[in-house]
């Protein structure tokens, strides 16, 4: 048996259209499930869609605002009446805003926990339910390591993403425990500096940064595009039957010196 096989699943992925998301959803095509993406730019989606159709597996687009319950409530709907089931869900839609207490706005402070908690809760409450009737699930939340360690340069103080980030491992152990007895696991992932449209802007660009975060990562460097997947498709497979409320970092050890 093979235990990471997905073939006859289908996969939810938010925040599909770029980066961490997009690399995820073909991950889940190339193990044999079908992948419902989810985003707000419905055009970057049709083009992910497109090419994952090209490889034998099936994709469907739907625009979504996981901010908005009526948004939200309507896409997962839509979802399961195209496809007839849901299997996996890899709550991945987020966003970073940099800034400390002091000087964060309360605008600021309230669009990252709406994305980033709101938006895994909207997202789960309509997910959930249809697992329940099936007697199955896989729920994958992405937190980042940021919900273990904080940043002393002014550069990447980020408090709010911090909190939103350690509320999704909180989430994760709440919703992990209740709805095993369901077939439902729920686990999460933490990780660390990775290739995406969210860095490569900022982080990515920053020599020094790089240089310095090069030299403190045991591995020497940040994480490659797909370099998530592995441990994304192992909580989303047979293989994690009996794991249940994880949170694994994924970020080349350099949460740990």
């Amino acid at each position: 048996m093979n235990l990471f096989d997905l073939t006859g699943k289908v996969a939810v992925v938010t925040g599909a259209s770029s980066g961490l998301g997009a690399d995820a959803a073909r991950g889940y095509a190339a193990q044999g499930a079908d992948v419902a993406l989810l985003a707000r730019r419905k055009d970057k989606l049709e083009a992910l869609a497109e090419e994952i159709r090209a490889t034998g597996r099936k994709a469907y687009a739907v625009a979504c605002d996981v901010t908005s319950e009526e948004s939200v409530k309507n896409a997962i709907t839509e979802v399961y009446a195209h496809f007839g089931r849901i299997d996996i869900l890899l709550n991945n839609a987020g966003i970073a805003v940099r800034g400390s207490v002091e000087n964060l706005s309360v605008e600021e402070w309230d669009k990252i926990m709406d994305v980033n908690v709101k938006g895994l809760f909207l997202v789960s409450k309509y997910v959930v339910p249809y697992m329940k009737e099936q007697n199955y699930g896989r729920i994958v939340n992405v937190s980042s390591v940021n919900a273990l360690i904080g940043d002393k340069s002014p550069m990447l103080v980020r408090h709010a993403y911090n909190t939103s980030k350690a509320a999704v491992r909180g989430l994760t152990l709440g919703m992990s425990t209740s709805l095993a007895q369901y077939g439902i696991i729920v686990n999460a992932i933490g990780p660390g500096l990775f290739e995406s449209e969210m860095t490569e802007n900022t982080l990515f660009k920053a020599e020094e940064f790089l240089k310095m975060y090069n030299y403190q990562n045991p591995v020497g460097r940040p994480g490659k595009r797909g370099e998530l997947n592995g441990t994304i498709l192992y909580l989303s497979s047979e293989a994690c039957s009996y794991v249940v409320g994880q949170y694994i970092v994924v970020d080349g050890g350099a949460s740990l010196v």
